[in-house]
């Protein structure tokens, strides 16, 4: 698999549709900037109509539940953008959105579909108002997670990401472990193997396409680390989530 290709495939992983079938009107734009902001009270009072009680939502399939899933899956997305802009990080954020939307087409029922999107959107708030209460990240660091998600395809380096933050590798090393409590190049780690297991549950790829798509040394390497920190080897976490399925 050439280094183009590899990119291609992470970068087709990682870009996410962003639905927008209609401007959102006043109280649409309140309430996604009311989870944005962890805003738990005014989130609640904007609940108490039941999801798919609303009106005015268009019909986007002849089937009325099926109608009801595809724009609890336009919601999803749009709490997932609106969150990444209040701070929260890109792939925390889609992994939700990722996990509701997963969950919503096993509903049958209309009031589950509107259960599940109270429960999506509680979930997103409480995160957010845990992430208002956090210290905020420096730029430099923000930067810095940010590049490394943006570069997961390949062989990442501390000298890299310092470079295109604009400071020394050392001075940059310290203020991650300051404010993250980890070493970048253990974060850096992390966030691959956090990608590694959303790939695995999301998509069709297996694990030595899945270790070269994310750059590691190789595939045993890649499995060794992966059991590291999930106490699975990547077949065992797919036969887990998947148990008809092996990688």
């Amino acid at each position: 698999m050439g280094e183009f290709s590899k990119e291609l495939i992470y970068q087709e992983y990682v870009m996410r549709e962003e639905y927008q079938f209609h401007a959102p009107y006043n109280p649409e734009f309140e309430f996604y900037e009311a989870v944005k902001m962890g805003d738990a009270k005014k989130t609640e009072q904007m609940l108490k109509e039941p999801f798919c009680d609303k009106v005015g939502l268009g019909v986007l399939s002849e089937n009325g539940i099926q109608s009801f899933k595809y724009h609890f899956a336009i919601t999803a997305a749009l709490l997932a953008r609106y969150c990444v802009e209040g701070g929260m990080e890109h792939d925390q954020a889609y992994n939700m959105s990722d996990f509701y939307i997963n969950k919503v087409d096993k509903c049958n029922k209309l009031q589950e579909i509107s259960d599940l999107h109270r429960k999506m959107v509680r979930d997103y708030v409480r995160r957010m108002s845990d992430l208002k209460r956090k210290k905020k990240y420096s730029k430099h660091v923000s930067d810095s997670m940010n590049y490394i998600y943006d570069h997961l395809n390949e062989r990442i380096k501390t000298e890299d990401v310092a470079n295109f933050v604009g400071v020394s590798r050392s001075y940059l090393s310290r203020l991650f472990i300051a404010e993250t409590g980890v070493p970048i190049s253990e974060y850096i780690v992390s966030k691959k193997i956090e990608t590694a297991r959303n790939m695995i549950e999301y998509s069709d790829y297996s694990a030595s396409e899945i270790s070269n798509i994310l750059a590691f040394p190789s595939q045993s390497y890649f499995v060794k680390v992966f059991k590291k920190y999930t106490n699975m080897t990547p077949g065992k976490y797919q036969a887990f989530h998947f148990p008809s399925a092996i990688i």
